[in-house]
Formats: structure tokens, sequence, C-alpha cells
């Protein structure tokens, strides 16, 4: 067992005054005690429960422990490595009696009063501990965040779990994207003799604040049918058996019998408050004001660990040791990550240290400017510091990337082909590249360097992290992207200025799919601007909605009211999962009043859209059989994922023969293995949509891809490239099943081969048959998919290889429009 403090009696003042007072047994703080011990320091450790490292405790029972980042070394007392809980559990109660810790077990600190050399530390037992310097790695556990929705306080919605093989034959949901709600739909998963029915809820799309190997694991355990994973799904409503969904398709209900919530936690601010320490906001979410050597604002009072913002063990061992060697004053000592860090500021041309690197990325760029020292340290493990010269290129337009960056010197500008520049600069301080984060989209812009210009490239996943766990950046980088596809939508020489009475009063909403924005007869004069997703419009023309066209992300739509009687002419729903823009319609209409080319703009587009509607009304009852039907396929094709497809594989069923040329094509093009099945899919009156990849403004199949290996062309086409693992990710996540696992083909021999000696396809013979028959060995299988031909002159094989023009590819916003029906191609 631990060693025992000197006084184990309840109330009174412990006589001792000790160098250290450490609150809380958890890695950070067994770490610091240890140190402390090893050191000879005199210490006494408090853990209000009866036992060790309350946090790994509290784990699931037999939980593996991971010990990330693998690239840190372990400064540590104590022994840490990956493995079962109860091991780690063992091995620190026996090191801790073994190095003789200080430790007064049931001990639950009530108050910290005093200063440096002098605090006292009072108990719930009425006990006091004095302490010339106290350490709080207490955690977060204990605040939980809480499911708001209706329903969230019925008594089968939890925020533990012990043990999972304490659950059978239970429809169990479980809530969260991070390391914990994973760890748990998989424990509650793991024993099929259990027959319990798991799912997992993720608000996003992404598994982005999780570690690699727990995402790799829970995507292993959904393609074996034992998890059911739901991403950019979160609860509405609970009911008793059941649980009401917002997911990207609509409402949805699923049976459930008990929920799991793992949604994250918070510091117990009002605690941390009473001991004189500041926060860094005013945000629940938000950890206290930290130095490089953990003191608060209250000196002589440090933190570490979860409650210092870095929840992974290594890290909280590590600032264990260090605060320890601060309080005894080895004031040099470099973090255990500092070679790392080092490593990334190098090849720069300004040299500064480490510690000089990072405040100075943090003072400059603005979003940034919130996060602790420690924050920071972890933030660029995950980023890269890149500098530019004058006139060098960031990135082109049209390529690939969703990566953010921050200017921490310098400025950029967005140049025309020609080199010369627009006139819109981006300052240092400010960001860039967040289109691509938004809407998923290639890059929107050439951006230039303009001076000798330092960025932080911040890759999606760790800019998505950093948004859901610090509130601040997350306002600061909704507030620049907002403005930015304003800028780039409005243009007619609109400046920031020009929109900030418009972003005053802006707000951004989710939409579900199918749910309107606003529907005809309502009064209402906002306008809303479709930040990502698509809208579909519809008039209500002789008591049925007739489609009016198709709206995908950068459109804005609501502004017909301001000119009129307020009240709507139309309803505009979401046809997938979607977010707005909603604007003061008086702002904007002062806003087009101030400039006259946006005005003049704006006029001509509402002018289109009265005379496509006017139109629409006038033909209603010379060929209403036409509008109907053209109004029932638009609505087929966004129920089948056009509404969230740039480009689209269509085929004519009046003139399609069956020749399969469209598959032979593709075949042909790609090694033997066809990207496309065209006798798959759906088929509503004479149009087919087959299994052949939509190419998503949001692509599903690019979420969790370990080896980052999916992309977006020059040219809008999402494709896989040769990095593929084969993990099978893309092909789970992808609702519309046009990725395929595939053996690599063996290369095909060319026609002479055969025609001499008699090997590889004959005429005739479709390659992909002989292909599949020739792929021998195990060889891993990798996921293929349509790339557009990406690369192949003359553009997608299927649609040049048909010999009656049934194949067609189309983007959305192009295709699904009334005005079709006035050229007769309904």
């Amino acid at each position: 067992m631990p060693g025992r403090a000197s006084a184990n009696r309840a109330g009174g003042t412990v006589s001792e005054i000790f160098r250290i007072a450490i609150v809380g047994s958890g890695p950070a703080g067994l770490s610091a005690a240890a140190h402390a011990a090893k050191l000879g320091i005199s210490h006494i450790l408090l853990e209000k429960t009866d036992h060790l490292s309350d946090t790994i405790y509290k784990y699931q029972k037999g939980k593996h422990v991971m010990a990330t980042p693998n690239q840190l070394i372990l400064r540590a007392d104590v022994d840490f490595d990956a493995g079962k809980r109860e091991t780690i559990l063992g091995i620190w109660d026996k090191q801790a009696a073994e190095q003789k810790v200080n430790v007064r077990l049931k001990s639950e600190v009530k108050a910290i009063t005093g200063q440096k050399g002098d605090f006292t530390i009072a108990l719930t037992d009425k006990t006091e501990i004095k302490a010339e310097n106290v350490i709080l790695a207490i955690g977060t556990q204990g605040n939980p965040n809480l499911v708001r929705c209706p329903g969230g306080d019925m008594d089968h919605v939890q925020y533990q779990l012990d043990d999972p093989g304490e659950y059978v034959d239970e429809h169990i949901t479980v809530i969260g994207s991070g390391d914990a709600g994973i760890e748990n739909a998989l424990g509650l998963a793991a024993d099929a003799a259990q027959g319990n029915v798991v799912t997992i809820l993720n608000r996003g799309a992404d598994f982005s604040k999780a570690k690699g190997a727990n995402v790799k694991l829970l995507m292993a355990a959904a393609d074996e049918g034992r998890v059911n994973v739901m991403t950019d799904t979160s609860p509405n409503r609970i009911e008793r058996g059941f649980l009401v969904l917002d997911t990207r398709d609509g409402e949805a209900k699923i049976a459930c019998d008990r929920i799991i919530a793992r949604m994250g936690s918070a510091a117990p601010r009002k605690f941390i408050e009473s001991c004189g320490i500041q926060f860094t906001s005013e945000d629940r979410e938000a950890f206290p004001k930290l130095s490089p050597s953990f003191e608060t604002t209250n000196a002589g009072i440090f933190v570490i660990g979860a409650l210092a913002g870095y929840p992974l063990i290594k890290h909280c061992m590590n600032q264990g040791y260090d605060a320890v060697e601060f309080i005894n004053g080895n004031v040099g000592l470099k973090p255990a990550d500092e070679p790392i860090l080092a490593a990334k500021f190098a090849n720069l041309p300004i040299k500064k240290s480490v510690d000089e690197w990072l405040e100075f990325i943090r003072n400059n760029v603005l979003i940034l400017s919130d996060l602790s020292p420690l924050q920071m340290r972890e933030f660029m493990l995950d980023s890269e510091v890149r500098f530019y010269k004058t006139n060098d290129i960031v990135f082109e337009k049209n390529a690939p990337g969703s990566s953010l960056f921050g200017i921490a010197q310098g400025k950029v500008d967005i140049p025309l082909p020609d080199g010369r520049s627009t006139g819109i600069v981006i300052p240092g301080g400010s960001i860039f590249g967040e289109v691509g984060l938004v809407s998923g989209r290639r890059r929107g812009s050439t951006i230039r360097a303009i001076a000798d210009t330092v960025v932080v490239e911040i890759p999606r996943n760790a800019i998505l992290k950093l948004m859901g766990s610090v509130p601040a950046v997350k306002r600061a980088v909704t507030r620049i992207s907002t403005e930015r596809q304003l800028l780039q939508m409005f243009q007619s020489g609109i400046t920031p200025s020009d929109l900030a009475e418009v972003l005053e009063t802006a707000e951004i909403q989710s939409v579900r799919a199918g749910q309107a924005i606003f529907k005809q007869g309502d009064p209402g004069d906002d306008v809303f601007v479709i930040r990502s997703g698509s809208m579909v419009v519809e008039k209500t023309i002789g008591g049925k909605p007739v489609f009016l066209s198709y709206l995908p992300a950068g459109n804005y739509v609501g502004e017909l009211e301001l000119f009129d009687n307020g009240i709507r002419k139309q309803t505009v729903r979401a046809a997938v999962k979607s977010e707005v823009i909603k604007l003061n319609g008086q702002a904007f209409r002062r806003l087009l009043e101030k400039k006259p080319d946006f005005g003049t703009k704006a006029r001509n587009a509402m002018g289109e859209r009265i005379d496509l509607a006017s139109y629409i009304e006038a033909k209603k009852d010379s060929f209403s059989s036409v509008v109907d039907m053209y109004s029932n396929v638009a609505n087929f094709l966004v129920d089948n994922g056009v509404g969230e497809a740039t480009d689209v594989l269509l085929i004519d069923e009046n003139l399609c023969v069956g020749c399969d040329n469209c598959e032979k094509a593709c075949a042909d093009s790609h090694d033997g293995i066809s990207r496309l099945d065209r006798e798959a899919g759906r088929t509503f009156a004479h149009l087919h949509v087959p299994t052949s990849c939509r190419h998503c403004e949001n692509p599903h199949c690019m979420a969790d891809c370990p080896p980052t290996a999916i992309h977006r062309g020059q040219d809008g086409e999402v494709y896989i490239d040769e990095t593929c693992i084969g993990c099978g990710n893309c092909q789970r996540n992808c609702p519309y099943g046009v990725i395929r696992m595939e053996k690599e083909p063996p290369k095909k021999p060319s026609l002479w081969t055969w025609f001499l000696f008699g090997k590889g396809p004959g005429p005739g013979e479709p390659s992909h048959d002989w292909a599949y028959k020739n792929a021998k060995g195990e060889k891993a299988k990798r996921a293929v998919k349509c790339d557009m031909c990406s690369g192949i002159e003359g553009g997608p094989s299927c649609v040049r290889a048909c010999p009656t023009g049934a194949a067609i590819r189309v983007a959305p916003e192009e295709f699904l429009t009334v005005a079709r029906l006035e050229r007769g191609e309904a």
C-alpha cells in the first residue's frame, strides 16, 4: 500500500508544513508525488476516494489504456506503458508504496486559502493541511457535459460506464465522439453473447477528438456489425424505450433502453476561482491561465493534467514531474516535447527558441490568443510552421486541401491569373483556407505571399479538435469564414467594413434534411446564405408543390421579400443536412442601397427568379403532367443523393440498350476493374441513378481516412491515391455504396502478347472478367471508386463509350432547374 500521511484523524491541523501539497492522485498528481518522494521533498498527496488514480480507476473494466503520443518520451518516476487498466493500477499502487509516496486517502478538499509559502488546505472532514506550494491535479471528470434535449433527465441516462459486462439484451446508445465514447461502445459490443445492440452518435462527420487507433477499432467493429456508427447525428428527444434523432437525412427514431453520455467535461470553475485562480475566458470549457511552468495567477498554486488542457496520460505524467522540478528551482528545465517542437522551427530563417516561437505565434495569430502555453505546445505537435518569400504561392486555385492557415507574420493576397492583385489582402494575424475547411470543396482562390510571411498550417483534424475544445477558436474561425464566404459570394467591390452591420446580426443555423428554412405564405424578410449542403426551392401551384430549382452552397435566398410585402413566395427546404447563415433583412437591404453594383446584381438575380415562378405558373395549366413529372423526378434525384453531389452519373432508360459499354469502358480505363454498376441503383420514370460516385460537396469517404489517401482534384473529382491501406473506413462511411474493396489486379498483357503467346484477355472478352479470374495470392485489398477518369483525355469513359447518349454526367445545379421544361428536356 502507498505510504500514509502523518495524520489521518479527522479534524484539527496536521502539524507538518509540507513543501508541496498535491490535490488529486490521477496520472499527473501521482507522478508529481512520486518525483517529490524521489527528491526527498516533503509532500502530501490528497485523494478524495479510497484508492489511487480515480481517473483510471473509473475506466471500464478490462479497458486497454493507450500510451500516446508515441513520439513523446515519458519523464516520470512511476512506470507507464500501454496495457490493461487493472495492470496499470496495480503497478502504480506497488510503486507508490515502494517509493514511500505520502498519500492521504478519503481527503476531499473544500477550500484553499493563503499565499505562496503559507497555504491552508481545508478538507471536508475539517482537517487543515499547511503547505508552501499547491499542485492541483484534480481533472475535470467530476463535471460532465449534460444531455440537454427533452428527456435528458430520465433515469436511464448515465455518464459513467464501470463494467460493460453488467448489461445484457439492451439497446444501448453512446453519445460522444471522443476516446471515452468509442471505448465504451466497443466494450459494450465486445461479447456477442451479451446480446446488446450498440449505437454510437457523433454530432459531426469526423472523430477528430479521438486517437487514431480507437477510430480504427470502432470502424472495424462497425464493419463486423457489432456497433452502429451514426455520424452527423444528434439527439432530438428521449422517450421511454426510444431515442429520437436528428440525422443528415431527417428525423429518425431508434430503440433505446440506455444512454451513456460521454460528451466531455469542464473544469470545476467555482472551486478553482475560489482559490484565486483566473481563467482564460468566460466560456464553460475554458481552462485556468497558466505560465509555461504551470503556475496559475495565484502564485504558488500550480495546475497540471486534464485541468490544464492536457488529457493524455503521458502529457499528464510529464507535467507532474516538471512541476515539481520547477518548484524545486530547476527553472531551466525544458518539456519532454522540446526536441520535437525544435525540429519544426529549425529551418525557419528567423531564429527563436521554442518558447519564443510558441509565444510569437500565439500572440500574432488571433484565433490562438486564448490558448494556454500548454495548449500551444500540444497544438503545435499537430501543426507545421512554413515560411514564404515575397511572391511565393502558398496554394493554387482549385488545388485540393482542407488545412487552415494562420498568418503569424507578413501578409498574403489573392492574385488574378495574370499576376495582378485583386486588391484583396489578408493581413497578419488572420487566417485563410477556411472555405475548404467548411465546405469541403477545393481551394477557391490562389493565395500569394506579398511580404516575407510565416504561417502555421493546421490540418483539418487538428483545427476541428481545437474548435471543439476552445470555444473562442470556434467563434473566431466561424466569424472569419462567414465574412470571407459573403465577400466571395457578393463581390461587387464589397469590403469587410461594408459587411460589419450584416455580420453583427448574422446567425449560423443547422438545418435537417427536409426541414424548411421558410415556407410559402410565411411573413419574413431575412436572407439566408447556404453555407454548406444544398436547398431545393418549391412553389405550391394548383394545390401541388412544384420543384423550381436546386441551390448548392454559395447561393442565397429570401431576398425577394425585401422589395415586396414581406410574404414568402416560395418554400425553401434542405436537400441534405445543411448550414445556413441567417442575415437580418433590413441590414441586407441597407447593404444593397450602399453598394449600387451589388444592388443591381441582386435585383437581376431576383428578376430571374420572379420570371421563373411566373413561367411555371403560366405553363402549369397547358402542360400540367409534364410539370408534375419533372417535379417528381427532381425530388427523386434529391432523395437519392444528388442534393449533396457536385457531379452525378445519370442514365436515360429510354435510350439505354443495355450494352454495358459504360462498365466495360470504365474497366478498360482502370486496370480491369469497373468503378460503376449500371444495373444497381434506383430508377424513377425513365431516369436511372447507377452506383457511381457523386463526388459529394462534403465527401463522407474523407472522414476518418487514416493515411489521408482521399483527395479532391483540380476538376472537383474525389479520388483515392496509392497510399490507401485498405482499412475500409471510406466504404463504411459512404451512404451510397459506390466504394468497393478490391485486390490490385494483375498488369494486363498487350494485344501482341495475347496474339503471339496466348496470354491475356482475347478480343471480345471483357477485361474486368479477365482481371478477376487472374487475381492471385493474398494481396491486400484497396478501395476503388469513380475518379471521373481524371487525367484521361476526353473526360469520363462511361459517357464517351455510350452509343446512344443515354449516359450523362451532370452538375445538379444545372440539371435540376425548371428552365429545362422550356427546352423540352423534362
